[in-house]
């Protein structure tokens, strides 16, 4: 049986992500946060700008590790946590709590996953733009 390789994430695709996301947020006048994880969930890259609101850091990690667990973009599980909502009762005792605000993608090779990308310190909205650009410029 032959089983498909998939090039993993990369300390320089991780790079690019952030590099990307954070000219994105500048373009905008923004100062963010971006996290990248591996598929394994494990820090690639990080970048917090002093400006930033010191959460901001913490929240885009929890974004990135939100859209790894669940393979999905933050932005679109915001309404399945609410009360009768597919995720409304979903346990957060993981490694650390998920987060479900707009700024956290999945970052797919091929298909599969092989990451995920967080983005904190503008509206959820901005973020979520900023992160789909980042994710963009990887393909």
């Amino acid at each position: 049986m032959t089983t498909a390789t998939v090039a993993p994430l990369t300390t320089e695709d991780a790079e690019l992500l952030v590099a990307t996301a954070r000219r994105a947020a500048e373009e905008a006048g923004v100062t963010v946060s971006v996290t990248v994880l591996d598929a394994g969930g494990h820090l690639l890259a990080f970048r917090r700008d002093d400006r930033a609101v010191l959460i901001s850091g913490e929240t885009s990690t929890r974004k990135a590790y939100t859209a790894l667990q669940l393979n999905a973009a933050t932005a679109d599980l915001v309404d399945a946590v609410q009360p009768g909502g597919l995720f409304h009762t979903l346990p957060t005792a993981l490694d650390r709590p998920l987060l479900f605000i707009a700024g956290g993608l999945p970052v797919h090779r091929d298909g599969r996953l092989i990451g995920a990308i967080g983005v904190g310190g503008g509206a959820p909205d901005q973020d979520h733009g900023f992160a789909t650009a980042a994710v963009q410029a990887l393909v």
